[in-house]
C-alpha cells in the first residue's frame, strides 16, 4: 500500500484554485483603503480673496535713470553728476505717490555703479526700483 494525498489513487492535478483566501485578502485591503483614504487629504477650506486682472489705474510717475559702461548717469536723458543726482533723488522722494525708478544699465556696466545708485535711492527713501531690460530676440 502506497501513502499519498489521494486516497482513491488518481494522479490527476487539482484543476480548481481556491479563491476564498484571495477574496478575503482583497476585501481586507479594500477596507484598509476606505478607512485611510480620507486621512490622506490634508486640505483646509478657506475663503480666498478674489483678484481682478485689470491693471491699476493710479499710475505714478517714473524716472528713467540710465548708466553707461563708463559710469555716466543720465536722469531722463540728462547727464547728472553725483551731487545733482542726490538732490534730485531727495526731491523725488518727497512726491506722493513716490515715482518709480527705472534703471537701465549697459551690459558691460560695472555692478558697483548700479549698486551705488540703488543705495543712494534707498538712502533718500525711494523704494520702488525696477530694472529695464530688452527682451531676447529669437
Amino acid at each position: 500500500m502506497t501513502d499519498s494525498f489521494f486516497e482513491d489513487g488518481d494522479d490527476e492535478a487539482l484543476a480548481e484554485i481556491n479563491m476564498i483566501p484571495l477574496i478575503d485578502i482583497m476585501l481586507v485591503l479594500l477596507v484598509i483603503f476606505i478607512i485611510t483614504a480620507p486621512l490622506l487629504a490634508h486640505s483646509v477650506k478657506i475663503d480666498l480673496p478674489k483678484a481682478s486682472s485689470a491693471p491699476n489705474l493710479t499710475e505714478s510717475d517714473n524716472i528713467q535713470i540710465a548708466i553707461s559702461n563708463s559710469g555716466e548717469v543720465y536722469w531722463n536723458g540728462e547727464v547728472m553728476n553725483a551731487t545733482t543726482l542726490d538732490k534730485r533723488l531727495r526731491i523725488a522722494a518727497t512726491h506722493s505717490p513716490q515715482p518709480e525708478l527705472h534703471l537701465r544699465a549697459e551690459r558691460t556696466t560695472p555692478y558697483e555703479k548700479v549698486a551705488q545708485i540703488m543705495s543712494a535711492a534707498a538712502h533718500e527713501g525711494l523704494t520702488r526700483i525696477a530694472f529695464v531690460t530688452e527682451p531676447k530676440t529669437p
